[in-house]
C-alpha cells in the first residue's frame, strides 16, 4: 500500500519519506534490535546523573535492570516517574527513551526509573508485566533512599510500554498495595482486538503496521491474542470496569494504528468519572516524536506531557 504523503503533518512529512518501513517478524527481530542499538545516544546534561541498578523479581530468580535519572540538585522527597519503554512487547532498552527521560527531569526535577523489562517471544505476558509491577513497588519500599515522595508516584511509558503502565495501573488498583497517583500513556497499546480489524488504513503506519502489530501481540499472548477471553492484566482495554484508576493523560496521532483504541480507552476512564486528558496531533503517525526533538510539533507533544506530569506531581 502506498504512502500518502498528503495526510501526513507538514512538519513530519521529510521524516515520514526517509523513515525504512520495517515489517517485525520472528525472523528478522534481530536486524531491528541492531539497527536500534547503533542509534547514538543524547549526550547527558551536567546537571543529571543517570545510574543502573538491579533488583529482584517476583520470582526472586530474575533480576530487573532498572535505569534511574536523578537531578543533581533537588530538595527531597521529589515525585517520581516509573517509565516503560515501547517496543511491541518484543523489543527495546530503557536507553531509547533517554531523550525524554532526560527532559522530564530537566523540566520537573523529578527521578525517573526506566524499567528494562523481559520482552515477548522469549518473555511472553506476564513477564514484561510482573517486571513492571517489580519496579512499582521497589521504587515504594526505597523512596527514601531515592530521595523519592512516595506519595507521588506517577506511571507512563509510551506504545508497548504505555499499555505496561496502563495495566501496572490496573495490577496496583486491585492489589491495593501501592497507589500511582496519574497515569501518563502515549500512543499506549492497549487492545489485540485492533488486530483482527480489517478497516485499517495501513498505509501511513511508518514505523508500525498491522502487521507488525499482529507479531507483537501473538508474541506477547501466544494463542491468546484476539480470542474472546484473555488472561487479566494482558489487554488493558479488554478490562470491563476502569472505575477508581488514576488519573490519565494520553496522547496519539491521529494516523496512528493505536489512534482508536486509545481514544476508546480515554472515554471510558471518562465515563466512569475518572479525569483523562485527550490529546490527538493531527497527522501524526506511530512514534512520530521519536524522529526529532527539535521539531516543534514534537516539542509541542513533549510540553503537553510535562504540563500534565507538572500539574498531577506539583498540585
Amino acid at each position: 500500500m502506498n504512502m500518502d504523503i498528503s495526510k501526513i503533518h507538514p512538519e513530519l512529512q521529510q521524516a515520514a519519506k526517509k523513515s525504512p518501513r520495517l515489517t517485525f517478524t520472528k525472523k528478522n527481530l534481530w536486524l531491528i534490535k541492531l539497527l536500534m542499538s547503533l542509534i547514538p545516544a543524547p549526550k547527558t546534561p551536567d546537571d543529571i546523573l543517570i545510574e543502573n541498578t538491579f533488583i529482584s523479581g517476583s520470582d526472586d530468580q530474575t533480576k530487573i535492570r532498572l535505569r534511574i535519572y536523578h537531578p543533581k540538585s533537588v530538595v527531597a522527597p521529589t515525585p517520581v516517574l516509573i517509565w516503560m519503554h515501547g517496543g511491541g512487547y518484543v523489543m527495546g532498552k530503557p536507553e531509547q527513551d533517554d531523550g525524554a527521560c532526560i527532559q522530564f527531569v530537566s523540566e520537573l526535577g523529578i527521578i525517573v526509573v526506566s524499567v528494562d523489562y523481559r520482552c515477548a517471544p522469549k518473555y511472553p505476558f506476564p513477564a514484561a508485566l510482573e517486571d513492571s509491577y517489580s519496579a512499582l513497588t521497589w521504587v515504594a519500599s526505597h523512596a527514601q533512599q531515592l530521595g523519592a515522595d512516595a506519595a507521588r508516584i506517577a506511571i507512563g511509558g509510551n506504545s508497548a510500554g504505555g499499555g505496561l503502565a496502563a495495566a501496572v495501573a490496573q495490577l496496583a488498583h486491585d492489589r491495593r498495595e501501592i497507589r500511582p497517583i496519574f497515569q501518563l500513556l502515549v500512543y499506549p497499546m492497549l487492545d489485540d482486538r485492533t488486530v483482527v480489524r480489517t478497516d485499517i488504513d495501513d498505509s501511513n503506519n511508518v514505523t508500525w503496521s498491522h502487521e507488525s502489530n499482529r507479531f507483537g501481540w501473538e508474541s506477547y499472548l501466544g494463542k491468546a491474542y484476539g480470542a474472546e477471553e484473555v488472561p487479566a492484566y494482558s489487554v488493558p482495554a479488554r478490562r470491563e470496569d476502569l472505575s477508581g484508576l488514576p488519573p490519565a493523560w494520553i496522547g496519539v496521532g491521529s494516523l496512528d494504528i493505536f489512534h482508536d483504541e486509545a481514544i476508546a480507552y480515554a472515554r471510558r476512564l471518562q465515563a466512569c468519572d475518572i479525569e483523562c486528558e485527550m490529546v490527538v496531533v493531527p497527522g501524526a503517525f506511530h512514534g512520530f516524536d521519536a524522529i526529532d526533538p527539535q521539531i516543534p510539533i514534537v516539542q509541542h507533544f513533549r510540553k503537553s506531557q510535562i504540563s500534565a506530569l507538572k500539574k498531577r506531581l506539583f498540585p
